[in-house]
């Protein structure tokens, strides 16, 4: 959930009343809101970096409000206040509309085709007669790095830019060029610079160079201009200097270029609506009946109270001529509002969850334990009883986890692949638990020996069979670590999982092994013979068989394997597929 930090003293001038911490704590839970943490500048400075650091900071207190990820109308104090002012009927839900320039033209925004290749799309409004105040400004601006953060997914989806609208001439082109023929000043610089120079100079930039990304690898950048043209901006990087807003700012143009059109128009919507009262989008409206509401929250209510606890979320409703039917205007402020549940949701809001009596359902339903999970608890029980420790360990890895420091190759692996990874420690899903186990004792050498870890978790393998290409596969996977190998004693707890399971020794109906010997040299010139035991001591691994299939292996691991994990003494593994005793 994104936080929002405002100032109590600006926030309760905002409200007109002032609040205990716990009254406004209550207010919130009544709004469906949290109020996180109480705090100040300075506090947070000397949490983070010191005292030292945190002289002459502000003593100004802070709530920290969380706010639920849908409501983008949330996230600055003009939205906050005016949603709880509707809330507690200060206020009635205001209404926004589009009006025209008093020269009679609006402004137009021409996207040409270029745009395709990058980031085809964009929205633009304009703010007219503003006036900003300090703390107005901040807001401004920190809303659309909140949207940035959020709705924007960190500007890959939509990016906005704010310019003063007299400080350039319309209509504007939003087109795109190759990067060395742009050149303009960017914010807050005093040079010209081409877009190649700047991707450069903002590489060492603390807030800028996480967006390079984006666009640096397009044979195109977008970038938008002027009548005269003047450059705007090179989304989603950075503005032009020349356009700049301030304190003395009165007319705002807002663009938003995007890959995705749809959040595009929420966000222009979001930072239109939260600092005017005018409106690109007109309203949308949605019919439903109070029966609906009253059957779906558990209460029961007159159609007209209904209507009248919408109106408190800024849901403005009115009750049709059958009496039954409420129709509840959709602002463009609630884009999270997409079906008559979110409606619902509301209204039970408004009426207090504290409010709803608690009722026996009509029908019933006997609870039952997922039959592998059942079974999963029962093992971890009894393997911690033999004097195994249990790990949970991630279930993404690094491609080199399970394929070369298994001696394996990745393609034999049957892995599914993240298509984006943004760190070599997540590259694939896990088609084994050994790696973590591995790694879990490489950070745990200090402790006494012998070390013996068990997981039984689930693997992702490539499966054409199913929908998703893949399926999940419960396994267990047990290690031991000391100074001997110690194979009969991942033997000995090998016997105990199949005692509990129930099956006897025996080569039909029951379980047995049946060693392997590994030969090296016919594999790759990097890799020993890439089989099934590759990541096994030669003459010291088996398979283990169960009602006459191969459900796993056991055995010494491979020096090679020991070392790769920055390991130094012997390790014996167990590694069995435990869905066919279910």
């Amino acid at each position: 959930m994104p936080t929002v930090s405002v100032k109590r003293d600006l926030l309760f001038h905002a409200l007109g009343r002032t609040y205990s911490d716990e009254e406004f704590d209550e207010l919130c839970f009544e709004f469906g809101l949290e109020l996180d943490e109480i705090t100040s500048e300075k506090d947070i400075i000397s949490r983070e970096q010191g005292d030292t650091k945190a002289e002459g900071a502000s003593d100004v207190i802070l709530y920290k409000i969380d706010v639920p990820a849908n409501r983008y109308d949330l996230l600055c104090l003009e939205g906050l206040v005016r949603g709880l002012q509707v809330f507690k009927e200060k206020m009635e839900a205001p209404r926004y509309r589009r009006v025209s320039p008093t020269s009679g033209e609006p402004q137009r925004l021409v996207i040409t085709e270029e745009t395709a290749a990058v980031r085809p799309h964009a929205v633009a409004a304009v703010l007219r007669n503003i006036t900003f105040t300090q703390e107005r400004y901040d807001s401004f601006i920190e809303l659309q790095e909140k949207l940035h953060q959020n709705v924007c997914r960190k500007r890959t989806l939509v990016a906005i830019g704010t310019h003063d609208l007299d400080t350039i001439s319309g209509p504007f082109t939003y087109t795109a060029k190759p990067p060395d023929d742009i050149r303009f000043t960017p914010l807050n610089q005093a040079q010209e610079y081409t877009a190649t120079e700047l991707m450069n100079l903002y590489k060492t930039d603390s807030h800028l160079r996480h967006y390079l990304h984006i666009i640096e690898d397009k044979p195109v950048y977008p970038v938008i201009y002027d009548s005269n043209g003047i450059v705007l901006s090179m989304p989603p990087i950075i503005n032009g200097d020349h356009s700049k807003i301030s304190l003395n700012t009165k007319n705002v143009f807002i663009e938003c270029t995007a890959t995705d059109l749809t959040k595009a128009k929420i966000v222009l919507d979001m930072m239109v609506t939260m600092f005017c009262e005018y409106c690109e989008e007109p309203f949308t409206k949605e019919t439903l009946s109070g029966d609906f509401i009253n059957r779906k929250v558990g209460i029961s209510e007159s159609t007209e109270r209904i209507a009248q606890l919408l109106t408190k979320m800024c849901l403005r409703s009115e009750v049709m001529s059958d009496g039954e039917q409420i129709e509840v205007e959709i602002p463009p402020t609630r884009s999270d509002v997409i079906h008559a549940c979110d409606i619902m949701e509301d209204a039970a809001m408004a009426y207090g969850f504290n409010n709803i009596i608690r009722t026996t359902p009509r029908t019933y339903t006997v609870a039952n334990q997922l039959p592998l999970n059942k079974l999963t608890e029962l093992l971890r029980q009894d393997l911690a009883a033999a004097g195994f420790t249990e790990a949970l360990t991630f279930a993404l890895c690094s491609q080199e986890d399970i394929a070369d420091k298994l001696l394996k190759n990745i393609s034999d692996t049957r892995a599914c692949h993240i298509a984006n990874p943004k760190t070599a420690e997540f590259q694939v899903a896990r088609t084994t638990l050994l790696p973590g186990l591995l790694k879990t004792l490489a950070a745990n050498r200090k402790m006494p020996l012998p070390l013996r870890l068990f997981e039984i978790s689930d693997v992702v393998l490539k499966d054409e069979t199913k929908d998703v290409g893949a399926k999940n596969n419960r396994r267990l996977c047990a290690v031991y670590y000391n100074k001997s190998p110690g194979f009969e004693v991942i033997h000995g707890l090998m016997d105990r999982v199949m005692q509990l399971l129930e099956v006897k020794p025996g080569r039909d109906e029951g379980y047995h092994i049946q060693a392997d010997t590994v030969t090296y040299g016919a594999g790759p010139a990097s890799f020993p013979t890439l089989s099934l035991y590759s990541s096994f001591f030669p003459g010291r691994c088996a398979e283990i068989f169960a009602h006459g299939k191969s459900i796993g292996r056991l055995g010494v691991l491979h020096p090679d394997v020991i070392s790769r994990f920055e390991l130094t003494m012997p390790c014996s593994a167990l590694d069995i597929d435990i869905e066919p005793f279910l």
